[in-house]
C-alpha cells in the first residue's frame, strides 16, 4: 500500500505526465529568438548613406509593432524590432546580418532593404536557415523556392513591372524612342530587362539609348543630357529616391519634355515629386500597388483614415505625403499575418511555412482588387498593380489591375 507522501508523489507525476502531453503543451514549438513572451524580429535598413530616404521604411515597422504590443502583441507574444543601419552598404550589411543571427538570435530577419544588400546576405542566411523574409526589393532573385528555400521577397517584381511599362508603351506610343536610365545593381537589370522582354521584337529598334549610373553618382547631369541627345522621346527612369528626383528636375531644366515612366520605388510625393517640383512632375506614369494617402480618392477610406490614426500617435512627426510610410505599415502587417498563422508552432521552418501559404490575404492600405498569395513554389507575394499618373499634387490611379507574367529564372 502506498503511504500518503508515495500517493501525493505520485499523484503529482501523473498530473504532470498527462499536463506535458496536454495539446497546449505539445503545440509549443520555438525556435531561436522566440519565448512565451516575446518574438525577436531582425531588419537591417539604410538609415544613412545614398538611399537613407528609405530609411523611413523601418521606422514605420517598429511603429507598427509598437501598435500591436500595445494591442496584446501577436497571439499574447510582444514583437522585439531590432533594426540595424547599414548605410547601404554590402559588407556592412553582412556585419549587420551576422549580430543579428549569432549576437541578438533573432527568429527572422525582416524586410532587409536595397537588392544589393540582400545578394550580400542571401547565402549566409540561407545556410543558417535563418528565414530572410519579406525583404524590401522587387530583384526576381529573391523569388527562388529551388535555390533559396529560405528567401521571400515581398513587393512586385521589377521584370514584371517593366513588361507593364512596355506594353503600355506598345498600346499607347507604338512608334515611340525610349532612353533609359538604370541603377547599375540587379534591380536596374532586372527592370530593363522586363522592359526589353514586354517590347519584345521591337525592343531593339524602340530603346535607342540606355545609361547606368551608380547610386553614390553626386548627380545624373552627363548621363540625362546624353540620353537627350540620343532623339528619344520617352524616358523610363530606374533609380532611387535621389537619383529619380535628380533626373526629373534635370530634364526639365535642359527643355527636354519626353513622357517619362518612373519606377514604382521612387514615387514618393515628398521625397521625389516635390524635391523635383511638382511642376516638373507632370504627367509622369509609374505603378502602384498601395493606397496613396495624398489621392483624394482615399479621403474618406476607413483604412486610411485608420492609417492617419496610426500615423499621429505613433509617428507624431511623419510625413504623410511619403508613400514610404505605407509600405512600411503594410509590409509589417503582412509578417504580422505569417507570424498569426504560426500559432504556438513558432520555428523557423513553421513561419517559413506560413510565408509560403498566404491565400487571398489583403493588408490593410493595399489597393482594392491585389491579394497576397503564395505557395511553396510561389515566393512572390504581390503580383498585380495599377498604373497611375501624377495629376496636380498626387497621383490618379488609371487602368485596372494588371498581374504581372514574370516566373521563376
Amino acid at each position: 500500500m502506498l503511504n500518503g507522501f508515495c500517493l501525493r508523489a505520485w499523484s503529482v507525476a501523473v498530473v504532470a505526465a498527462i499536463g506535458a502531453l496536454s495539446p497546449a503543451h505539445a503545440q509549443k514549438n520555438y525556435g531561436p529568438g522566440v519565448s512565451d513572451t516575446e518574438i525577436k524580429i531582425g531588419n537591417i535598413m539604410p538609415y544613412s548613406g545614398p538611399a537613407s530616404a528609405f530609411g523611413i521604411i523601418g521606422k514605420t515597422e517598429a511603429a507598427y509593432f509598437a501598435m500591436i504590443n500595445e494591442q496584446g502583441g501577436i497571439n499574447g507574444r510582444k514583437i522585439n524590432f531590432i533594426s540595424y543601419d547599414d548605410g547601404f552598404s554590402p559588407p556592412k550589411s553582412v556585419e549587420q546580418a551576422r549580430k543579428l543571427v549569432e549576437g541578438d538570435e533573432v527568429f527572422v530577419v525582416f524586410q532587409p532593404l536595397g537588392t544589393a544588400p540582400n545578394v550580400a546576405i542571401q547565402k549566409y542566411l540561407n545556410a543558417k536557415k535563418v528565414p530572410h523574409l519579406f525583404i524590401a526589393s522587387g530583384a526576381t532573385r529573391f523569388g527562388d523556392p529551388k535555390n533559396f528555400p529560405w528567401t521571400m521577397g515581398w513587393q512586385p517584381n521589377y521584370q514584371s513591372e517593366g513588361r507593364i511599362y512596355a506594353r503600355y508603351i506598345l498600346d499607347h506610343f507604338p512608334n515611340g524612342k525610349i532612353a533609359v536610365l538604370w541603377q547599375n545593381d540587379d534591380a536596374g537589370k532586372d527592370a530593363l530587362k522586363g522592359m526589353r522582354d514586354g517590347l519584345g521584337d521591337k525592343a531593339s529598334s524602340m530603346i535607342i539609348a540606355d545609361k547606368s549610373y551608380e547610386l553614390t553618382d553626386p548627380t545624373l547631369d552627363s548621363q540625362i543630357v546624353a540620353l537627350r541627345a540620343s532623339g528619344a522621346d520617352i524616358l523610363f527612369a530606374w533609380a532611387a529616391p535621389k537619383g529619380a528626383a535628380q533626373t526629373i528636375k534635370k530634364v526639365a531644366e535642359i527643355g527636354w519634355k519626353p513622357t517619362i515612366f518612373l519606377t514604382s520605388t521612387a514615387t514618393s510625393v515628398a521625397s521625389v515629386m516635390r524635391a523635383a517640383g511638382v511642376e516638373n512632375s507632370q504627367g509622369i506614369i509609374s505603378v502602384a500597388y498601395l493606397k496613396d494617402p495624398t489621392d483624394a480618392t482615399w479621403n474618406d477610406d476607413p483604412e486610411t483614415k485608420e492609417w492617419r490614426a496610426f500615423m499621429d500617435k505613433y509617428i507624431p512627426d511623419g510625413d504623410k505625403t511619403n508613400g514610404n510610410h505605407v509600405y512600411g505599415y503594410v509590409a509589417a502587417g503582412t509578417l504580422a499575418q505569417a507570424l498569426k498563422q504560426c500559432g504556438d508552432d513558432l520555428t523557423r521552418e513553421n513561419v517559413m511555412k506560413q510565408a509560403a501559404n498566404l491565400k487571398n490575404f489583403a493588408p490593410k492600405m493595399i489597393l482594392p482588387g491585389i491579394k497576397i498569395n503564395t505557395s511553396p513554389t510561389d515566393f512572390r507575394p504581390i503580383e498585380q498593380e495599377q498604373l497611375m499618373r501624377f495629376e496636380g499634387e498626387s497621383w490618379k490611379l488609371f487602368g485596372d489591375i494588371i498581374t504581372g507574367e514574370v516566373g521563376s529564372e
